[in-house]
């Protein structure tokens, strides 16, 4: 009977690398981030600045802000949240204090949102942003607070003269949800007089709307404007009009 004997040829032995019995490093995949602005259907808003998974001091910094937001009685403490901010927020990465200030509005917590950017504006590494602002904008609009809502949008002018389309068409949106649709078409003719052109999303928002509440004069002016900023502005007014058909009235005899 022949017997054979296996073991490493040694013709090979020098060349091939060593074999490594680690466990594979596991992969995290996670699905692109669907960026949302202006008014648009209901729904959580997935976070923008989140491309990884949020650091555990992040969250734990999440929680202990909400936990100091509400005192023994109930009602929103500032002094408690400040005590937060300086001592723990103040010492994450940027990463993770923009992570953090995302999650905020995320959840809607619009009072911990503002007093953790008056914060992060104070950083050394900060600097003016649109997408800061416009998600400031649209937090705020969703909750109708308008007049929080100017305040960052002068405050935006402040800081970088003039705002830029997604600002413009955060602010219009948050007119048209409080239905003051005669600010909202003063900011739409101020943002064209000053050289930002709107986009799809400014003239969608502002077409869906006016035709909601019936002004279809307006619409239709709106309608008009898409020949100057749109590329193939049928194709684009089809696509809303799928999109968002128009209700049909009733008349009753």
């Amino acid at each position: 009977m022949l017997s054979f004997s296996v073991g490493p040829c040694p013709r090979l032995q020098g060349r091939l690398p060593p074999l490594s019995l680690a466990r594979p490093r596991a992969w995290s995949f996670h699905a692109p981030l669907r960026i949302q602005c202006g008014i648009r259907r209901a729904g959580a808003r997935k976070p923008l600045w989140r491309d990884r998974v949020m650091s555990t001091e992040a969250i734990q910094v999440v929680q202990a802000l909400k936990f100091a937001k509400v005192s023994s009685s109930s009602s929103f403490s500032p002094h408690r949240v400040d005590n937060v901010i300086d001592a723990r927020f103040g010492r994450l990465l940027k990463a993770d204090q923009l992570a953090v200030l995302d999650e905020l509005q995320r959840q809607n917590e619009w009072q911990l949102a503002l007093q953790v950017f008056a914060f992060v504006q104070k950083e050394l590494w900060y600097k003016s942003d649109s997408a800061l602002y416009g998600n400031l904008i649209f937090m705020l609009g969703k909750n109708k607070l308008i007049e929080q809502c100017e305040d960052l949008f002068s405050e935006f002018q402040k800081e970088k003269l003039q705002p830029d389309t997604r600002v413009y068409t955060e602010m219009i949106g948050a007119f048209l949800q409080a239905n003051m649709v005669e600010k909202a078409m003063e900011k739409y003719k101020s943002m064209k007089e000053l050289g930002t052109n709107p986009d799809k999303l400014t003239l969608t928002i502002l077409i869906r709307n006016l035709e909601k509440v019936g002004l279809h004069d307006l619409a239709s002016n709106v309608r008009k404007d898409c020949a100057d900023f749109v590329e193939y502005p049928e194709k684009f007014l089809e696509k809303v009009d799928k999109n968002y058909p128009k209700r049909k009235s009733l008349k009753i005899v």
